[in-house]
């Protein structure tokens, strides 16, 4: 009798276990599409919430930092709490970066926009979405702000920019990009950075005349702006400018946290998280 006891008391806890594993399941859908973008294919990674027919919810569109990818906890970290309460996600490899056709060097900022505004109209044209959001990380700060910009303040329900690197046209200017050094009113061919990859004419000319603020003004919808004190990759004073250009945002500075926040990341992608539901829910 105690031995048929020990048996049922374990097959109600596997089949609790079973229970959540499905639940879990059901609540999670995750998959893969390709979408045109401006040099080619665009590897990205969808995420949402299971809906019921006719239902629709919120889409966040996750945009990566120079020589980075869709891949990786600061982005994943938020995109599965978005998915836990109700709202859906996209983020993407850009030109040249990860899975996605194109090469690095021909890789530039307005381009990676071009990139950003495909995966818009991607999303925009799925019947369950009822809202866009979008969070861009370092340079993908930049291409988000000047995205929002573009497309308008009544495109998107709200834009976070994580590290937002506008000093990127600056270091242009000085002929400095990654700690390499070039003639920024003669460009070479390419300047050689890490792990092989080579960073065009084309990004520098590009980056010493980019609009960046100049173009992000245009949208005035709500914004979040993070930035750690610590940031030695890009200074926070670059992330306060875009919160002095948008009336409508948030601005929250984090003592001694770096370019990825990675002195408690968790924390920093939970701020980011609690925006966006707040603002889209």
């Amino acid at each position: 009798m105690k031995q048929l006891f020990i048996l049922m008391c374990m097959l109600v806890c596997f089949s609790g276990v079973q229970a959540q594993t499905m639940a879990s399941s059901r609540h999670a859908v995750e998959e893969r599409v390709t979408i045109d973008g401006s040099k080619g294919k665009l590897q990205a990674i969808l995420q949402k919430p299971v809906l019921k027919p006719g239902e629709q919810c919120p889409m966040v569109i996750f945009c990566h930092g120079f020589g980075g990818s869709k891949d990786g906890p600061l982005f994943e970290l938020i995109t599965d709490t978005l998915q836990a309460h109700g709202i859906a996600s996209i983020r993407f490899d850009f030109n040249g970066h990860g899975e996605s056709e194109g090469d690095f060097q021909e890789m530039t900022v307005p381009n990676e926009i071009e990139d950003a505004k495909h995966v818009y109209a991607y999303v925009r044209d799925l019947r369950y979405i009822n809202s866009i959001a979008i969070v861009g990380h370092s340079q993908g700060g930049v291409v988000a702000s000047m995205t929002a910009g573009q497309l308008g303040t009544d495109a998107l329900r709200a834009v976070v920019l994580m590290a937002p690197a506008a000093v990127l046209r600056d270091d242009a200017i000085r002929g400095s990009t990654m700690g390499k050094m070039y003639d920024p009113l003669d460009p070479p061919e390419y300047v050689e950075l890490w792990g092989g990859k080579k960073l065009g004419r084309e990004y520098i000319k590009t980056a010493f005349w980019l609009p960046i603020y100049e173009t992000a003004v245009a949208y005035q919808g709500p914004a979040l702006i993070i930035h750690g004190t610590a940031d030695r990759v890009v200074p926070f004073t670059y992330g306060e400018r875009y919160h002095q250009l948008w009336p409508r945002s948030e601005y929250v500075l984090l003592e001694r946290y770096d370019h990825g926040f990675m002195q408690d990341i968790h924390h920093a992608t939970d701020i980011v998280s609690k925006y966006l539901m707040k603002v889209l829910q």
